[in-house]
């Protein structure tokens, strides 16, 4: 009855989705367990326990409004992190056993995104949430994929790739006149040990990248409905485009999930599967009507004179719209945190994991990692209100000493007894030429540009918060 539904074809397809996205999952919920203390713990910067007093369930619904102890969100990391290990090997599992472990991960993983503030602002939050809520309705192995559900991960694929490509045009003259790519592989948000490489590039050849990504995000994603092999060929050029961006930045798993995403549109050989559940199918068809619906507001979006990037309509982050580098930073300034024991100096500089820093040490591989911390001071960088909730408690908590915050650093340089006073300065930072990379052995050449936060002491901002 129901076999006007299946796509056997895609068996190959849903396999590589389900078990790439399990592991994206597993991925967000390490960095949530490794991170969360100095970030959203009760000794954190952003604790949960006060978003949760302020903001209603119905507002942010989250499993951390019944409890907020550091206890509890550890024990919600590692749910996560044994659900997500399930998940691999839930292909094995009755239908009903595949949504019970699927939805669980849409669960827990949307309480956190759902009280995490600035930390979980990013569109690829809403991006895994709304894949991973899909794959509660792709079934295990021994049934046919749901043809409905492919088709709403090729939308949803096609809303991340030409909503990207339309805000490009629109937000910025530079992907118009071709020169984007003179600024961002050194002014990006965390570069990476190629990054550099890719900048120094001839610029005749990076104009010609800029080309190749307007037809990647822009003509391409039509043809992921085409027939096959059409769609087969869309898909991997989706995947050759991530792949590159991939090894020229970190943008944590937002190219490995779009690469995920580009294999719901893969054919190939069909297998002798049986039909859906008619209970399942009549779920199948519910959720894509569901989806159909909530197609208005992306699509209202995309048309629109005022596209917005990343944008979740509702509070269940389902048929989001998306975007990513509406507008490019032509000169890159970090902020340079440190710490001295009087007000005579010497003057120290704390480590972070992943953001420029030292001149002299490469870019890091991150990615698909994600250092939330590292993330929000390059936009402090650009803008510092969007430090204003946090960088104060951040500032203090040097002061202090505290280990959850310091444990989000790469190298603390008071280990025995914190500092007196800290500032932060704004620093211009340059990828080196070729000759001053051999002359010097740096990466970056960095010049002083202002004062982000003068030099503070404990009592300093025990008064501002008088």
């Amino acid at each position: 009855m129901w076999h006007w539904l299946s796509a056997p074809e895609y068996q190959a397809a849903r396999f590589a989705v389900t078990h790439l996205l399990a592991l994206i999952y597993l991925i967000g919920f390490v960095c949530f367990l490794r991170q969360f203390r100095g970030l959203l713990g009760e000794r954190g910067l952003t604790p949960v326990a006060r978003f949760v007093d302020r903001v209603p369930f119905r507002r942010a619904p989250s499993v951390f409004h019944f409890r907020s102890s550091d206890r509890w969100l550890a024990g919600v990391a590692w749910t996560g992190i044994a659900a997500s290990l399930l998940a691999q090997f839930a292909d094995f599992a009755p239908v009903w056993g595949w949504m019970l472990v699927w939805a669980l991960l849409w669960v827990l993983y949307s309480s956190i995104v759902n009280v995490g503030q600035v930390w979980y602002g990013f569109g690829w939050e809403s991006l895994l949430l709304e894949a991973g809520f899909l794959a509660v309705f792709l079934g295990p192995a021994h049934v046919a994929p749901p043809a409905p559900v492919l088709w709403l991960l090729c939308w949803l694929l096609f809303r991340v790739e030409f909503g990207a490509g339309l805000i490009k045009l629109r937000g910025d003259s530079c992907w118009r006149d071709l020169t984007a790519l003179h600024y961002h592989h050194e002014t990006q948000p965390m570069p990476g040990p190629l990054s550099r490489w890719f900048h120094l590039l001839p610029r005749p050849l990076h104009e010609v990248e800029v080309l190749a990504n307007h037809g990647t995000q822009l003509v391409v994603p039509f043809l992921l409905f085409a027939p096959q092999p059409v769609a087969t060929v869309a898909a991997a050029t989706i995947v050759v485009t991530q792949l590159w961006l991939m090894v020229s930045g970190n943008f944590a798993w937002l190219n490995f999930l779009t690469i995920t995403l580009a294999f719901a549109a893969v054919g190939g050989p069909p297998g002798a599967l049986p039909d859906l559940p008619g209970w399942f199918a009549v779920l199948v068809l519910a959720v894509t009507a569901l989806f159909a619906v909530l197609a208005y507001w992306p699509v209202r979006n995309m048309l629109g004179r005022g596209q917005v990037m990343n944008r979740s309509f509702n509070r269940l982050h389902l048929g989001n719209t998306y975007g990513a580098f509406g507008s490019i930073t032509r000169v890159r300034y970090e902020v340079v945190v440190l710490g001295a024991s009087s007000s005579a100096g010497p003057w120290w500089e704390y480590g972070f994991k992943g953001k420029p820093g030292d001149p002299a040490r490469r870019p890091p591989q991150v990615a698909p990692y994600h250092l939330r911390l590292d993330w929000l001071m390059w936009f402090v960088a650009i803008n510092p209100s969007y430090g204003r909730a946090w960088l104060p408690r951040f500032m203090a908590a040097l002061l202090r000493g505290e280990a959850p915050v310091l444990a989000l650093l790469r190298h603390n340089p008071f280990p025995d007894e914190p500092p007196k006073l800290v500032k932060a300065d704004l620093y211009r930072y340059r990828f080196t030429s070729r000759e001053d990379r051999r002359e010097t052995g740096h990466h970056w050449n960095r010049t002083r540009s202002s004062d982000l936060v003068p030099p503070l002491s404990l009592d300093d901002l025990d008064e501002r918060s008088d």
